[in-house]
């Protein structure tokens, strides 16, 4: 198969930190399961995490339980450098290393930090979508720079909440 025709099954995920995202936690993952329950029902089978707290790693672990349920998805990490997570806390650094050692695929995407390391995550990330579901509070961000990128290459961005 080729990269454009398995880029027409693949959706990837945007949003904000759990302390910028301006909703409860609750409805962010309630929106984020049944968002992802109809990508799947749209035909996409593989899931792109850009493996950032909150939101990412909220879709990450949706993907994972729906898999282990027998839900023919798959999950690719698109971690921005090694070491990545190394200043989280104990709990999202463990949430971080749970889904990465069960992921389909990990792609680092920058051999290491850099001032533009997450942004060219994000565009790898809608480079190889066809779909982004997009959890945004409307303010300056990474998450609303990636929204603004999938527009510009024409990748339909779904917003929680609608």
């Amino acid at each position: 198969m080729s990269e454009q025709e398995l880029r027409r099954h693949r959706c990837c995920f945007t949003g904000h930190r759990p302390e910028r995202l301006g909703m409860p936690e609750t409805e962010a993952i309630f929106g984020l399961k049944k968002e992802i329950r109809a990508a799947i029902a749209d035909g996409f089978q593989t899931f792109i995490s850009g493996m950032a707290r909150g939101v990412d790693l909220w879709a990450a672990e949706i993907v994972l339980a729906l898999r282990d349920e027998g839900v023919a998805v798959r999950l690719i990490c698109a971690s921005p450098y090694r070491g990545f997570e190394s200043r989280w806390s104990r709990e999202w650094q463990e949430r971080y290393c749970r889904v990465m050692e069960r992921a389909d695929l990990v792609r680092f995407i920058c051999p290491g930090y850099s001032g533009d390391c997450f942004q060219r995550r994000n565009q790898w990330m809608v480079d190889h979508s066809a779909r982004v579901i997009a959890v945004c509070n409307g303010q300056p961000s990474g998450t609303q720079n990636t929204i603004d990128y999938a527009r510009r290459c024409s990748v339909p961005v779904i917003f929680i909440p609608r």
